[in-house]
């Protein structure tokens, strides 16, 4: 029971940053959004709606895996301090891109969150390798969210 108290914890906690992070696009996705010029491979609007949900969930699975080993180990408190400063500038973007309209602060601060998922994923590896896998879709993610906020922000400078 303990287990699933801490799965149902980290998806939770993961699906709530993403909660959060929306009320940021709530008004700018039918305004602001939609008045920028977007590069030929920008997603239609769902498409986030559908693959974020999926990656925090991923993400939560794959934050439980690291913490259900315990977290007396060092290696552990670090993998998941990680995890959580990572998942902090995941949440950080939405309100740099969509609420402040900071396109080229929200490029400099993805950027740093790709490191920061690369790092974790370094860290998860020495721990769980099923947990670094999981991890995967999520940096592909975020490298193609990174050309695609850059190309936005060139196209409308």
């Amino acid at each position: 029971m303990k287990q699933i108290a801490k799965l149902i914890c980290s998806v939770s906690v993961c699906l709530l940053t993403g909660f959060v992070g929306s009320f940021s696009t709530m008004d700018s996705v039918s305004t602001w959004y939609a008045d920028l010029s977007k590069p030929s491979f920008n997603p239609p609007g769902w498409a986030f709606g559908v693959v974020w949900p999926i990656l925090y969930v991923m993400m939560g699975v794959a934050a439980f895996l690291i913490w259900k080993k315990g977290i007396r180990s060092r290696q552990i408190r670090v993998a998941l301090g990680l995890f959580v400063f990572q998942l902090v500038l995941n949440g950080l973007w939405t309100p740099l891109f969509f609420g402040l309209h900071m396109m080229g602060l929200a490029l400099a601060e993805i950027i740093l969150l790709w490191v920061a998922i690369v790092v974790t994923m370094v860290a998860f590896w020495r721990i769980s390798k099923p947990a670094t896998y999981l991890l995967i879709p999520y940096i592909l993610w975020v490298s193609f969210a990174i050309v695609l906020n850059a190309s936005l922000w060139h196209l409308n400078k």
